[in-house]
């Protein structure tokens, strides 16, 4: 999800590109047309757009969930031959959207690779929905629109730029240390993205970090020099375990592991996980688990 946000979930490290390694500028723009929502280009030329459910109020352990936390759609497609597409994207529905907008996917060719809750406790409740889809992309868009309009998901919104970000009530400079990569803020919310360093691929292609294989690790200040953490680590089956452990040593909770995808190799696991509590403890478990697995440094 939480790349919502996957990213949505944001890649902080993604640098803008003018153009993909095979579509122009003019067709992602009418690929946003179609979708009801503009993206951006990030490295690797995929086109990402984030839908987060600003519609919601969740709440959890008497904390408000921001959007950018643990809310946001998002959906990302990379340029193939022949001006195809592929499409990856994580959708955060409410249990009585989830079937309607599944029903459309199925019928319009899209598949449904992952359905799965990501948090205990949740008022109410959110599901995520992974999905996926191959071929012309503004056809996939088009699909993907009708999809969301059979739940709430807000489209058409302007994006807020970096530069209107207000400051965020934590010592960001202490969690880049931590967990040695740079966030931003985004809504609210400081949110880390963290590549693995071995490259992921589905049926022969490389599956970018911008299109869910990135580590994502948000924090929300909950005041008192606290934070909300959630997110998501990438593991390999080797790592589980000792990711687990680091996590559980600082009493950071363990609440999904599953997969996202169907295809992909090497085999991805993906722990999410939640946390309320001081920021230096939380940075402790947090780095402890990132040292544990092999990501970009």
């Amino acid at each position: 999800m939480y790349r919502s946000f996957l990213f949505s979930v944001l890649i902080p490290t993604a640098c803008l590109l003018s153009v993909g390694p095979v579509l122009a500028q003019q067709d992602w723009k009418a690929v946003g047309q179609a979708l009801g929502k503009s993206g951006s280009v990030m490295d690797g030329g995929v086109y990402r757009v984030g839908m987060p459910r600003s519609d919601l109020k969740v709440t959890l352990d008497g904390v408000e969930l921001k959007p950018a936390l643990a809310l946001g759609s998002w959906v990302a497609l990379k340029p193939m031959a022949d001006n195809d597409a592929m499409l990856m994207g994580d959708l955060v529905l409410t249990q009585d959207e989830v079937n309607p907008v599944m029903s459309v996917l199925l019928q319009d060719g899209l598949q449904v690779t992952a359905l799965h809750n990501h948090l205990f406790r949740a008022d109410p409740a959110t599901l995520y929905m992974h999905v996926s889809g191959r071929g012309d992309p503004v056809k996939l868009a088009s699909a993907l629109h009708e999809a969301l309009a059979q739940s709430k998901t807000p489209l058409g919104e302007a994006a807020v730029s970096p530069a209107s970000q207000p400051e965020i009530d934590l010592d960001t400079a202490a969690i880049d240390t931590a967990l040695g990569h740079q966030g931003k803020v985004n809504g609210g919310v400081y949110q880390e993205s963290i590549s693995r360093s071995d490259p992921v691929t589905e049926d022969g292609m490389d599956v970018e970090p911008a299109m869910g294989t990135a580590i994502a690790i948000n924090f929300q200040p909950t005041g008192g020099g606290k934070a909300a953490t959630t997110g998501d680590f990438v593991l390999i089956a080797e790592e589980v375990n000792p990711v687990l452990k680091a996590l559980r040593a600082d009493g950071i909770e363990v609440t999904a592991l599953h997969s996202h995808m169907l295809d992909e190799q090497p085999r991805l696991f993906f722990m999410h996980f939640w946390a309320n509590g001081d920021l230096t403890t939380l940075l402790h478990g947090l780095s402890a688990a990132l040292g544990e697995m092999a990501v970009q440094r």
